[in-house]
């Protein structure tokens, strides 16, 4: 009997094991081990054609004297300052969109479609609406005697026009679904004690709405600042090329820049780590110190 029992805990944890290996075999394959090699290659000098060359901390030292990545660092930094907007911006579409009104199945899909479309087409589109020349925004700007700026290729409206898309974007995107869920999870009875004392609609927002959503909102910043800090290479690689003069790169284009224009992939490796430390470091702190908030 008890070798029955044995026979059969081997099996089920063979079966355990063989529905977990191709999991496993792709995490392997395409997380695990380029991860390790981006590591080793940090250490490294290699152009892709030559075998690679042991150069100690070379890369390390190099970054911390290269002008242009504490360059684009500030630049990534400049576009995070966009987060708090964006998080307000989609805390206000997910109250709109949790009314119980006709329809409203539709509006949530229409302001969630941006995160599903594609990120090129929208940034075709986006560059058409910045065109100098018969560009909506300059048009509209012209209606009213005001000559529009060159959205994308002055170096002063660079940076606000892309941070005007990830606004746009991100609103009715993820963080508006959390928040949507997380206020359906309020109590209902919370806002009716409330009514009853006569409270205002800003009263309840104030201390009913945003504490109960402070979960929610912690959650949503960690992954916004993760997000920051990787983020900012697509819509600049079509519609600026981190230009002009380098205004809208951030450290991940300036890791693409490296590893596939220049073909450092030792010193792009290099700056990605040292991106990494970044996003480790800070979401360690926010997460000590904001989780108490929460």
């Amino acid at each position: 009997m008890i070798s029955r029992l044995a026979n059969r805990h081997i099996r089920e944890t063979l079966s355990a094991y063989l529905f977990i290996l191709p999991n496993f075999l792709g995490f392997l394959a395409f997380t695990l081990i380029p991860v390790g090699a981006s590591l080793a290659l940090a250490f490294m000098e290699w152009d892709l054609l030559s075998p690679p060359t042991f150069v100690g901390l070379e890369n390390f030292k190099k970054l911390y004297n290269d002008p242009f990545f504490w360059k684009y660092t500030k630049n990534t930094l400049i576009f995070m300052i966009g987060i708090p907007f964006e998080m307000l911006g989609a805390l206000v579409v997910a109250m709109f969109m949790s009314q119980k009104i006709r329809g409203i199945k539709f509006f949530r899909t229409i302001y969630f479609l941006p995160t599903i479309c594609s990120g090129v087409a929208i940034s075709i589109l986006w560059m058409w609406m910045y065109n100098p020349n018969f560009g909506l925004f300059n048009y509209f700007l012209s209606k009213i005697g005001i000559e529009g700026p060159h959205w994308l290729t002055d170096e002063f409206w660079a940076k606000p026009s892309l941070m005007i898309i990830a606004f746009w974007t991100t609103i009715g995107g993820q963080n508006m679904i959390l928040y949507l869920a997380g206020l359906h999870g309020i109590p209902p009875e919370l806002y009716e004690a409330a009514d009853i004392d006569g409270a205002s609609t800003f009263q309840k927002i104030r201390h009913i709405t945003w504490p109960m959503l402070a979960p929610t909102t912690f959650f949503i910043f960690i992954m916004s600042v993760i997000g920051g800090f990787q983020g900012g290479f697509a819509s600049a690689y079509v519609m600026t090329g981190g230009g002009p003069n380098g205004s809208t790169t951030t450290i991940s284009y300036y890791i693409y820049n490296n590893a596939y224009q220049w073909f450092n992939m030792g010193y792009a490796s290099a700056i990605a780590w040292v991106l990494f430390l970044f996003i480790f470091v800070v979401t360690l702190y926010n997460w000590h110190y904001g989780k108490k908030n929460a």
